[in-house]
């Protein structure tokens, strides 16, 4: 092993030893996920799908991606008439991208044929969406013609009601719901409805409450939405890898086609080459670990911890963009503590705490916005509950209002981290 990077990473383990870890979209990967992603498999082309691959000796990649597909189905309570899985995107990222070349691409043919001039509706970043729901520096909003949802700005929940009216207004090929920083649930199904008012598919991007949503502790998207894609390794502590779920049925624009053929020939050949083996294999194991009870017990708790980290911060004076929680994250209003992002993140960074800075309504720069994010998938990981999370509140109250004793607090926290080890 070299040994710069040998010591770089021991340096990285070291890291992650000794801080807290509440960036929301973080987790750790059990030591069996790990192996999968250091094993051979990385060694392997399997351009193709499962017995119609363009390179031979893809026998047992075969059986490990059909089992991907076979656990993903599972965890989700879905059955495989209804719906099709394609395992092989590497990333969120691309899984959208994906999926937008899948559904937009009659475009051109019905050009001039009373087709919607608007691609996509997706949620703001600013409000709690993602990049590719259609920001204006993302592909989503450069290749695509993309309009933006947002929030209501007194009360931080998703507008429906004008939702709905942009939906009639613009009449979108596609409706994105779910988010990357929004700490209520989302109503799938009042979505759902108004995809189908105005003849648009519904996408569901449910990548950081997949482990709440297979759990049962959050509303499903799939009774409601056309397509589904979910990352691997938020709450559900896999691999960096995606699953798209697409629904047995014929496209709306281009009957000749059914959904999940659209979005496997826009996977490949149209966006990536061979899969990534060696992740599709990390995340079956990590499918069949979060389908087993204590999953369903670690994913409860992450819902208490995060609810005793909003009621533990409330109490210290913090505001908290909608009050609180009901899932897995929640953002801290910093304006009236004239502190931005950028300032306490680095704050809390010093003293042990990792937690990104994040855009809030009435944002005008992401990368020195208003919030602060906060989740906890990664410290329920580790083994921390209730009583936890009201210390940390506290450090992070001492860190950020009174704006001294960091060191002091930072022995504290490395005290208390070494009762609870990483699982690896």
């Amino acid at each position: 092993m070299d040994a710069i990077l040998k010591h770089l990473l021991k340096k990285e383990i070291l890291r992650q030893k000794t801080t807290i870890n509440l960036i929301a979209s973080e987790n750790y990967a059990s030591p069996d996920v790990l192996r999968f992603l250091g094993s051979p498999l990385t060694n392997k082309y399997s351009e193709g799908y499962p017995g119609k691959r363009y390179y031979p000796g893809n026998v047992y990649c075969d059986k490990i991606e059909k089992l991907a597909q076979e656990r993903a189905l599972k965890v989700f309570r879905l059955k495989a008439e209804s719906w099709g899985v394609n395992v092989q995107p590497y990333s969120g990222s691309p899984a959208n991208l994906a999926i937008y070349f899948a559904l937009l691409n009659d475009r051109a043919a019905n050009a001039g044929k009373g087709e919607p001039k608007t691609d996509i509706l997706g949620f703001s970043l600013s409000s709690g969406g993602h990049l590719t729901h259609g920001h204006k520096v993302n592909f989503s909003g450069k290749i695509f013609r993309a309009v933006q949802y947002g929030v209501d700005p007194k009360s931080g929940l998703i507008d429906y009601k004008k939702l709905e009216a942009l939906a009639k207004k613009h009449r979108p090929k596609i409706i994105v719901s779910g988010a990357t920083a929004y700490p209520r649930k989302i109503d799938f199904r009042k979505i759902g409805v108004i995809a189908g008012s105005v003849g648009a598919y519904h996408l569901a991007d449910i990548s950081h409450i997949a482990g709440l949503t297979a759990a049962g502790l959050h509303p499903s998207p799939f009774p409601h939405c056309d397509v589904a894609m979910t990352t691997t390794h938020k709450t559900l502590r896999g691999p960096r890898a995606a699953i798209i779920f697409s629904k047995r049925r014929k496209m709306i624009h281009n009957s000749a086609l059914m959904l999940p053929d659209a979005i496997d020939r826009a996977v490949f050949p149209g966006t990536q080459g061979g899969p990534h083996e060696n992740a599709v294999a990390a995340m079956a194991q990590a499918l069949e670990e979060a389908s087993k009870p204590a999953f369903k017990n670690y994913q409860k708790q992450i819902v208490k911890n995060a609810a005793a980290l909003a009621g533990a911060l409330k109490k210290s004076g913090f505001n908290l963009v909608t009050g609180g929680t009901d899932n897995h994250l929640l953002l801290i209003d910093l304006k009236n503590l004239g502190m931005d992002g950028l300032s306490a993140e680095r704050r809390l960074e010093e003293a042990g705490i990792t937690a990104n800075r994040n855009a809030i309504i009435g944002d005008a720069s992401p990368f020195r916005p208003s919030g602060i994010r906060l989740g906890t998938p990664a410290v329920t990981t580790r083994g921390m509950k209730e009583k936890e999370m009201k210390k940390i509140a506290g450090w992070i109250y001492g860190i950020l209002m009174k704006k001294g004793g960091s060191g002091a607090i930072k022995a504290e926290i490395q005290k208390m981290l070494k009762r609870f080890p990483l699982p690896y």
